[in-house]
């Protein structure tokens, strides 16, 4: 895809994040105080990133996740930008990114997925929710 196909595909802002590498302010992501058990998810293709159960209050104003839902969901590159190093990541499907990721996380794990809230929709656990017809 092109970048006039991402722009029109994502909207100014999410094209913004994921297509840009830009950053959102802290606390204004609609999914940083969001807690329903479900999937978090690729905005821009639907690659399934994050099990809600991961989700963890930083307090830094960005959901956070101290683990990918799988390893290869994601990449992991090396961001020298800002005059600092950082562990950039971005979707493994889409190359879009994510946020970065630090190693002062809860444990298991240790880390903290630092994750912008317009690079992730929200899908649902509709398990247990449907209902039977006799």
């Amino acid at each position: 895809m092109n970048d006039e196909d991402w722009l029109k595909r994502l909207g100014p802002e999410r094209y913004h994040i994921l297509r840009r590498k830009g950053t959102e302010r802290p606390f204004t992501g609609a999914l940083n105080d969001h807690w329903e058990p479900g999937t978090y998810v690729c905005a821009g293709c639907g690659n399934e990133l994050f099990d809600a159960g991961t989700k963890f209050d930083a307090g830094c104003g960005w959901p956070s996740f101290y683990q990918a839902l799988r390893p290869e969901a994601v990449r992991e590159i090396e961001d020298r930008s800002h005059f600092m190093v950082r562990t950039e990541v971005v979707c493994a499907r889409c190359g879009g990114h994510l946020g970065h990721v630090f190693d002062d996380g809860p444990r298991p794990t240790g880390l903290r997925y630092c994750m912008n809230s317009l690079a992730l929709e929200h899908k649902p656990d509709r398990s247990g929710t449907e209902f039977e017809q006799d």
